[in-house]
């Protein structure tokens, strides 16, 4: 068809599949998604950080970045970070895994400028300890309170930690409610820092109900010293009952983590029972 109304009947065509690409969460020029893409991809599979909130909901994310893939994820990401402030943090993040720290802190920030809060909180750990670039521990603040604003939970447990590096927090109850708001939003480290709070009446009331509720759901995440606690509030029967088949399987995984509280405590169930003489002194001990 030509003429008026076959252009316009190529037009409406045009519009439909734009809509129907729209719908199926296309873009319309199909060489941007390719563009964007392959590197992109890559550096999101290889260097994508699980506790990101810009990550995509279908990246899974890893821990740590492998080591044979840091070389490959330095160049995916390199390239991808031209593009944004995502990709430009998984750079960072790949080089701090080849322990090129001043590289991470450059790329780090770069992301932080652009608004990422993941870098934000990686910046604010290098500046913190003084690796890859001078110590400030202002900025190091400023940063974790950046972050923090923003409802990056790793900021407010990041911002805690140097609040507490010397002491308490400065303001307790301050403290607590940013962890709150980040243990809701199931940060493990928050879940277990609100639990201690709740366990020892910093910054608030004391409960050892919902000290145990939150060591159980930060334990549950695979948290070492969560497990450790979680695994002495059931032995004591803080917060709840006494269970001992409970403490022995939280000390259990949190030793396999490596948390040497964890294994001096399964020594101890292993003799729960101790003899000692009229003066009070331990003389023996009984195992099974």
């Amino acid at each position: 068809m030509t003429g008026k109304h076959g252009k316009i009947a190529v037009m409406k065509s045009a519009v439909a599949v734009a809509v129907a690409l729209s719908a199926w969460g296309f873009i319309a020029n199909p060489m941007s998604v390719r563009a964007q893409s392959a590197d992109a991809v890559l550096c999101d599979r290889l260097a994508a950080d699980p506790t990101d909130p810009d990550k995509p909901a279908d990246v899974k994310g890893v821990a740590a970045i492998a080591t044979p893939d840091i070389a490959t994820a330095i160049k995916y990401c390199k390239t991808a970070s031209k593009a944004s402030r995502r990709t430009m943090f998984e750079l960072g993040r790949a080089y701090a895994a080849n322990q090129q720290f001043a590289e991470a802190a450059a790329a780090y920030r770069g992301a932080a400028d652009k608004g990422s809060t993941a870098a934000m909180v990686e910046l604010g750990l290098l500046l913190q300890s003084g690796t890859g670039v001078a110590a400030n521990p202002d900025q190091a603040r400023s940063l974790f309170e950046r972050a923090a604003a923003a409802g990056n939970p790793r900021g407010a447990t990041s911002l805690v930690a140097l609040s507490g590096s010397g002491g308490l927090p400065s303001d307790p109850a301050e403290a607590r409610g940013m962890l709150q708001k980040a243990a809701e939003a199931n940060s493990a480290e928050a879940q277990f820092q609100l639990g201690i709070m709740y366990a020892e009446g910093t910054g608030g009331p004391k409960d050892d109900v919902a000290a145990r509720a939150l060591f159980e759901k930060a334990a549950a995440q695979g948290h070492a010293q969560a497990l450790d606690w979680a695994g002495n509030f059931a032995e004591n029967g803080r917060g709840g009952p006494a269970n001992k088949d409970a403490a022995k399987s939280y000390y259990q995984q949190a030793a396999a983590l490596g948390n040497d509280d964890a294994k001096e405590a399964l020594e101890r169930l292993k003799c729960p029972y101790v003899v000692k003489d009229k003066r009070g002194k331990v003389v023996s001990t009984i195992c099974f």
